[in-house]
């Protein structure tokens, strides 16, 4: 697997949305959005179904409970407004919406009559095509998303110890180096410091 960045700068971050939103991509726009608020890794994303985010009425759950494919532990968070947001437009946009399809289906299987969701590829394409028009200038993935959640998390204040268990990480240092805390950011500290 190739090393991939967080995005770091909110600029970047709603030039994306905007352009998505412009582009009339709302289900993009919705795995993006999702992704980055819910540190969920894409296959946790890609396997999410209206029933786990919705009841029969398509009204959003205040909580989602999934089963994680990588771990096979359950996972259960709350969304939280952007996120809702997102669902909510999404769920006005969709037809024929049913209740036991994928969020993110694909639509090519639809017209096949299957219900499988996106390609992890799909997500890749749609990511680095996006992070490119918005001027984003590290290496983009699907990881991005996730990354993009602990970076801002810690950023904001959030302990290194509770990004770990949402991440389920063996050990601080794990988590430091994936949600990419650099050395410059290390360095600032001691330079930024009060004198003491």
């Amino acid at each position: 697997m190739n090393f991939v960045d967080p995005i770091r700068d909110i600029k970047v971050i709603n030039k994306m949305k905007k352009r998505m939103l412009k582009d009339n991509k709302i289900r993009e726009y919705t795995l993006f959005v999702i992704g980055i608020n819910s540190g969920l890794r894409i296959s946790d994303i890609l396997n999410l179904k209206w029933s786990d985010v919705c009841d029969k009425r398509y009204k959003l759950k205040s909580t989602i409970v999934l089963k994680e494919k990588k771990t096979s532990k359950t996972k259960k968070f709350p969304l939280n407004e952007s996120a809702k947001e997102a669902l909510n437009r999404l769920i006005k946009e969709t037809e024929d919406i049913d209740h036991d399809d994928f969020v993110f289906r694909s639509l090519s299987n639809k017209v096949k009559n299957e219900n499988k969701p996106w390609g992890r590829q799909y997500v890749w394409d749609f990511l680095k095509t996006y992070a490119r028009l918005s001027d984003f200038d590290g290496v983009i993935g699907t990881h991005t998303l996730r990354k993009t959640f602990g970076y801002h998390a810690y950023s904001n204040g959030v302990s290194l110890e509770l990004i770990q268990k949402i991440f389920n990480h063996s050990s601080p240092s794990v988590t430091l180096r994936y949600i990419g805390i650099t050395q410059q950011e290390i360095d600032d500290v001691y330079l930024n410091i009060v004198n003491l």
